[in-house]
């Protein structure tokens, strides 16, 4: 077994040569929790009147700029890296402050929309909040339009429709609105998770295409801490007023989206990784559980012909199969990216450039990339763009053994943004490198 420790003790150099693995993987990999169901359940949690434990949790720079940002809110948070649990308690405090609190999301899409709907859906208080300069340029206009509908007092100081913000909070009146949550599905999750909490029932239409993937495990999430909501119809919702009731424990699932890499590993080096805990596609919370269905259907292609594929009901795992394409046996399509451009980086312009960086034949478009394979150029630094997918879906190709004899050929910049979801990453690729590699 390849333990997964919650934390990193490898201090990483700011460009990391990847050394290729010379036998197939094999072993175990623990994964760590999802970030996504962490930072919803301790949102939900906070919400609650009873203390909660989470185990399984993810300990990473998203997550913990979520508990900080509860601590300050008024919430007691006790963290236990090392047994992965977090303890939500104090609820009774939360919202008391009478001096303005500030709260700092850094780069994490998850806390800032959570953490905005929050504080909008408080009874009392004036909060502050900002981000990175990047974060400062991801999408909140949205549920801003939504909030402001409800009775939310939201200002933006900086840009409309853009961090940072101040509320001034008086809680959410209820009432029809419309919200567009084309940009990120966590406009329209945000809104989900505190509409329980508003004076009178919310009516939410909403308007383009959303992630679906996302939304559902908003909703069988608040369902598992006791607010029923039911499935949309025609985009539309109906939440009313409802006090969650949380379990006193609650498990979060191993993370979908970082098992991606570990399942594309054996692909590129060969051999077969298990990875306990993690869950089938369709019997979790993840939808991103579906990437294993793609890989299946990468393996199953002819050769020679395209293989075209929807990401958009998964698209955090877009890089994990775009950065391996070097290495497939005919061109692939991509689809359904147009909402990635919006995220820690522009992904799609991003991924078009590193692949043609290594000399594979890219057609960027609005919504898809297509690329055909070409020999790769060895000797190349992959740009990460403050984005820690980049960082570890190129490692995984950087596993891919160029020269046949171990020799590095790929190196990653900055490979510390993998801090934000996976701070462990590089050292438990190099655990199973060597785990692989004994006899």
């Amino acid at each position: 077994m390849t333990n997964s420790p919650a934390t990193s003790s490898l201090v990483l150099p700011d460009l990391l040569p990847i050394t290729p693995f010379t036998a197939p993987a094999r072993g175990e990999v623990l994964l760590p929790g999802s970030k996504s169901l962490t930072n919803r359940a301790l949102l939900l949690a906070a919400l609650g009147r009873t203390p909660l434990t989470l185990s399984g949790a993810l300990f990473s720079e998203d997550t913990r700029l979520m508990a900080a940002a509860l601590r300050a809110l008024g919430c007691a948070v006790e963290a236990d890296e090392a047994a992965c649990t977090l303890r939500v308690s104090n609820q009774d405090q939360l919202f008391q402050s009478t001096a303005p609190v500030d709260l700092f999301v850094g780069l994490a899409g998850t806390a800032a929309r959570f953490l905005t709907a929050l504080c909008a859906a408080a009874p009392r208080g004036i909060y502050r909040l900002d981000g990175v300069e990047q974060m400062r340029k991801r999408p909140m206009a949205g549920l801003i339009d939504a909030l402001r509908t409800l009775g939310a007092d939201v200002r933006c100081p900086g840009e409309e429709g853009f961090f940072p913000l101040e509320i001034h909070a008086r809680g959410l009146s209820g009432g029809a609105i419309e919200l567009d949550a084309s940009a990120s599905s966590q406009l329209l999750s945000a809104l989900l998770m505190v509409a329980p909490t508003a004076s009178a029932p919310i009516d939410i239409q909403l308007i383009g295409q959303v992630r679906w993937t996302f939304v559902e495990m908003t909703r069988r999430l608040m369902a598992e801490f006791g607010v029923e909501l039911a499935p949309a119809v025609d985009g539309h919702f109906t939440v009313s007023p409802t006090a969650y009731a949380p379990p006193a424990e609650h498990a979060i699932e191993p993370d979908a989206t970082a098992a991606s890499y570990w399942q594309t590993l054996p692909f590129v080096v060969g051999g077969e990784l298990a990875l306990p805990g993690l869950r089938p596609p369709g019997s979790g919370l993840q939808g991103d559980a579906a990437y294993a269905e793609v890989l299946q259907r990468v393996i199953a292609r002819p050769a020679g012909t395209l293989l075209d594929e929807d990401f958009r009901e998964i698209s955090d795992t877009f890089l994990s199969l775009a950065a391996i394409t070097p290495l497939l046996n005919g061109p692939t399509r991509l689809t359904g990216l147009a909402h990635t451009r919006h995220q820690e980086t522009d992904r799609v312009a991003g991924m078009a450039t590193e692949l043609r960086r290594l000399g594979q034949d890219v057609i960027e478009e609005e919504d898809s990339l297509t690329i055909t394979p070409r020999p790769l150029k060895a000797g190349q630094t992959i740009e990460t763009y403050g984005d820690h997918r980049f960082a570890m879906s190129f490692a995984i190709l950087g596993c891919h053994d160029l020269h046949g004899d171990g020799r590095p050929w790929l190196s990653i910049a900055q490979p510390g943004v993998c801090a934000k979801t996976f701070p462990h990453f590089f050292e438990l690729l190099a655990s199973v490198r060597e785990k692989s590699s004994s006899k």
